[in-house]
């Protein structure tokens, strides 16, 4: 079965989940590694969807000045 694809909301959720964990100390070592691997992951996608969003709107702005 395909991945689901994680949304910005739930990407950031994800994140700021993570960091809370790490500052309650709510992890231990091998969970941190994995943690912060997967919150790699997220930013990824965050700054692509963010990127996306951007030229999209750049160009439904071109689009209405012409």
């Amino acid at each position: 079965m395909p991945k689901k694809k994680t949304n910005y909301r739930e990407a950031l959720t994800e994140i700021e989940e993570t960091i809370q964990a790490i500052e309650n100390e709510e992890l231990d070592v091998d969970q941190l590694s994995d943690k912060v691997k997967r919150v790699s992951e997220l930013l990824k996608i965050c700054k692509e969807k963010l990127h996306n969003t951007e030229k999209e709107v750049e160009n439904i702005l071109n689009e209405m000045e012409e």
